[in-house]
């Protein structure tokens, strides 16, 4: 499939591309790298922290990430598989560059493991917590098809309920 690069946009919640889950990339090529340059500015251009490649319309299982906002900490993980959360949890409240207007306390573990391949097909082996490791779990969501309004309080859910349905409405006209 030829990607448009100039066609890439952030999708919004409802659109079902958000809820599938994301393929295996079966090969890190020239396609796969400008995608990820793409995501990256995509992502820097709205003060992101990260953006899965379901959120701009591809069913891949790649992601990018930066928690400092400096060019040089943009990461880029496909394939990714998390490991070893940490028993301690954190809340911390999300946002989503899916669903905007919207945020929510979320719990995650407060580190990770992440197995992945870079950019250039290299294997990645990180340990992460933080924002990083929070960031890093909130772009997995994406590619299993999970969006933090799945994982918010009872009381978030109700906080949110007319902006989730302004949204909703919004996509359907």
């Amino acid at each position: 499939m030829a990607v448009n690069l100039q066609e890439l946009c952030i999708r919004t919640y409802p659109d079902p591309v958000l809820r599938r889950r994301a393929d295996p990339v079966e090969r890190v090529d020239d396609e796969v790298r400008a995608v990820a340059r793409r995501m990256l500015e995509l992502m820097h251009d709205v003060h992101g922290v990260g953006l899965a490649a379901p959120q701009v319309g591809l069913p891949w299982r790649l992601f990018v990430v930066n928690a400092t906002g400096e060019p040089a900490d943009d990461r880029v993980y496909i394939n990714p598989a998390l490991h070893n959360p940490a028993r301690q949890t954190e809340p911390r409240d999300e946002g989503c560059l899916s669903i905007p207007g919207i945020t929510a306390e979320v719990t995650r573990p407060a580190a990770i493991r992440i197995v992945a391949r870079g950019l250039e097909g290299e294997p990645i082996d990180e340990q992460a917590e933080g924002l990083l490791a929070r960031a890093l779990q909130h772009e997995y969501d994406h590619l299993e098809g999970v969006l933090i309004i799945d994982r918010m309080t009872p009381v978030d859910r109700m906080a949110n309920k007319r902006a989730l349905r302004e949204l909703e409405a919004e996509h359907s006209a």
